[in-house]
């Protein structure tokens, strides 16, 4: 196969992608040194996984959101997909990074990160897929349970609860937990087959799908950055008898959402610096008072 420029500077670009990631995550290898593909998981185990998940979100923090209910989702498949104990170390270091996931569809996603590890994908291939479905599960969970399943069936019940009868409750219970349960198991089966049917497609393209991952990741990245960072400062300048908003009139003309852009490449720079979010979140909240206190934010 004949490389032109193009092809030979992307491949290097997405090679030093992987190396920089590998470098800031805790784990030291890219690669397993099992590369034996697994036992297939039974539908036993998938059911396992389906059930661990509404354990999901049992130890949320702010540092890793849903990391450690994450992993208890997965512990038990991966015990089985790893004989190695360094693969399973490595294995259990990358699901303890930073996820955050509608708890409802997460089965779809744990199910197929199951499925490339029993085909021992890359550990940086894994991690991109997640970090690249993280964004559009939590849109479509959102919209599926919370806009559309809950206020039908919350009306169904309420109805039936304003005409005196005592199963509007129970109607409203049985009506979302059969959906929500339905979905949960059979997204978790769906999300395997599809991962295992995929493997061929994976192992052949697996520099463009971390590309692409590692884009949609980004990309994912900047639209919360613009959606829930806020940051704005009432300060007026004044010359003469003319006053400028410093924020409407100049800052958001220059750019819009141009503090919360400067602040998050602030935070980012510092985590290189070794902050810990912990202190990162501290001085989040310092900074924020002493802000509104001399009236700058």
């Amino acid at each position: 196969m004949v490389f032109n420029g193009n092809d030979k500077a992307l491949a290097a670009q997405i090679g030093q992608r992987k190396v920089q990631a590998m470098t800031i995550s805790p784990v030291g290898r890219d690669d397993y040194l099992d590369n034996e593909s697994a036992v297939e998981l039974t539908n036993h185990d998938i059911n396992v996984m389906a059930l661990r998940s509404l354990l999901l979100q049992a130890s949320f923090n702010y540092e890793r959101m849903q990391a450690g209910g994450w992993l208890y989702t997965l512990i038990p498949a991966l015990r089985k997909i790893h004989n190695n104990p360094e693969d399973l170390s490595s294995s259990m270091k990358m699901h303890m990074e930073f996820i955050n996931v509608h708890p409802f569809d997460v089965t779809f996603l744990s199910g197929l990160v199951l499925a490339m590890e029993s085909s021992k994908e890359k550990i940086s291939t894994i991690r991109a897929v997640k970090i690249a479905l993280m964004g559009p599960l939590g849109g479509i969970g959102d919209a599926l349970f919370w806009l559309t399943l809950l206020p039908i069936c919350a009306g169904i019940g309420a109805s039936l609860a304003l005409q005196g009868s005592l199963f509007g409750p129970i109607i409203f219970l049985l009506m979302f937990n059969i959906v929500h349960f339905a979905l949960r198991f059979g997204l978790a089966h769906y999300g395997y087959r599809a991962g295992t049917k995929a493997i061929f497609l994976l192992k052949t393209h697996t520099k463009n799908i971390s590309h692409a991952a590692s884009i949609v990741g980004m990309t994912v990245v900047g639209a919360l950055v613009a959606s829930y960072v806020h940051l704005s400062t009432p300060l007026i300048m004044t010359a003469g008898e003319a006053k400028v908003a410093l924020q409407t009139d100049v800052l958001d003309k220059l750019m819009p959402n141009i503090l919360p852009l400067g602040f998050t490449l602030l935070v980012y720079w510092l985590m290189k610096k070794n902050f810990s979010p912990v202190k990162l979140i501290g001085v989040t909240v310092v900074l924020g008072i002493l802000g509104k206190l001399v009236g700058f934010l």
